[in-house]
């Protein structure tokens, strides 16, 4: 089976569970969802950072991808904020505990505060997209943003593409599909807004598709880089044909947030 065939496959199964699950799901059952998809991140971002095997740093991250989206659920951004200073003074405090000698090396530190705000931070914002009001609208505008950006991105870049974007993190990315996901992005906004959220203003959906597409697309290469660094392509095979948790969440870890701060900034 060819790697397009699995993909296409994978979406076949997975798009109407998901859907199922936003429209018909209950806030709990997508905080459920969210806190499996902040495990089987964190999980990945641990096997790619710190290599097989179980250790304090892996256990570290486990902890933040179970707290901080309860936190977002639970008490907003602002229980969000107090866990995650909690979730990194105790990092240090533990990387203190550990030191064995005068000579050491913080790179492990590093990078489970990283990790911390990567994964579990960056994707409880999708619980506070669902807990707003019009929070299945938000949900649904942002993986628009993403999908139609990459479907865009996948086949502008096969036929069109010539000029290699950035071929130091990723091979496969082209100036050109870059411009057709931001295009892809803007016009599945209007027309998202046109059917489903008609009292988002025009120049409000064309902006998220705009910067929430550029965003999207800095959290791709955010997650090239980490896999370039490991020496993977894949950050996981859960999806077949699509890779793993990661991989699918590269560009959603950054427009959620963005959708978030956008929306509460221009409300009113």
């Amino acid at each position: 089976m060819t790697p397009h065939l699995k993909r296409w496959l994978t979406g076949i199964v997975a798009v109407p569970l998901l859907f199922a699950v936003i429209v018909y799901g209950s806030k709990e059952v997508f905080l459920a969802l969210v806190v499996l998809l902040s495990i089987g991140g964190i999980a990945e971002y641990g096997q790619l950072s710190f290599g097989d095997g179980l250790c304090i740093e892996k256990i570290e991250g486990y902890v933040a991808a179970l707290i901080l989206p309860f936190a977002a659920y639970a008490g907003g951004l602002e229980m969000v904020a107090s866990w995650t200073g909690a979730l990194f003074m105790c990092a240090f405090l533990i990387f203190l505990g550990d030191l064995k000698g005068p000579a050491f090396d913080m790179d492990r530190l590093y990078k489970v505060v990283f990790g911390m705000l990567y994964v579990p931070l960056m994707i409880s914002h999708l619980v506070l997209l669902r807990n707003d009001e019009r929070g299945v609208l938000w949900i649904f505008l942002m993986i628009v943003i993403a999908f139609a950006g990459d479907f865009t991105a996948f086949y502008v870049g096969r036929k069109l593409g010539r000029n290699k974007l950035m071929p130091h993190v990723s091979q496969g990315k082209t100036v050109e599909g870059a411009v057709g996901s931001v295009a892809g992005s803007v016009i599945g906004c209007l027309i998202f807004r046109s059917w489903f959220f008609p009292d988002l203003a025009v120049h409000h959906a064309i902006i998220m598709g705009l910067v929430g597409n550029m965003v999207g697309e800095l959290g791709d290469l955010c997650e090239s880089v980490l896999k370039r660094s490991a020496g993977v392509k894949d950050s996981g095979t859960i999806f077949p044909g699509h890779g793993g948790v990661l991989d699918r969440l590269d560009c959603i870890l950054f427009i959620g947030p963005f959708i978030c701060y956008y929306r509460w900034l221009t409300a009113g």
